[in-house]
């Protein structure tokens, strides 16, 4: 039996789009207020999906405390209240969009997980805008 297991988490942090091969104007048109050099936040939400056969000794797909802690290490202690552009190694060079973001913690709890589990990433930078990497 295949079943998915959901965890869900929260971060705040810093950043700004902004293509350094760029002018300011272009940067501007494509980026627009996300461009601001000051930067800008975001309260990030996170759904952490997890797929793969139920464990006939424990009933569990995967420890949701387990689970729980790998986002904690991986995720929140690594990017809550940072700016991601400066204070973070994997944005130092890479343009923290949503999309980059969310592949970034997919491979970052990937190399965590069991390879016999399945992970798919859904990160809300609003409300309104999300994006999701299945892997």
């Amino acid at each position: 039996m295949r079943i998915a297991v959901f965890r869900k988490a929260h971060f705040n942090a810093a950043h700004r789009l902004h293509n350094p091969n760029w002018s300011d104007e272009q940067n501007a048109a494509v980026f627009g207020l996300c461009s601001s050099p000051h930067y800008h936040g975001h309260n990030y939400e996170l759904e952490v999906k997890v797929t793969g056969e139920v464990d006939p000794e424990t009933g569990f797909v995967i420890d949701l405390g387990e689970l729980k802690q790998i986002i904690a290490v991986e995720v929140e202690q690594r990017f809550d209240h940072k700016n991601l552009n400066l204070d973070t190694e994997e944005f130092r060079n890479l343009n923290p969009t949503a999309e980059h973001i969310c592949y970034t913690i997919w491979q970052l709890l990937r190399r965590k997980l069991d390879p016999k589990l399945d992970l798919a990433v859904r990160l809300y930078e609003t409300p309104r805008n999300f994006v999701e990497y299945p892997g």
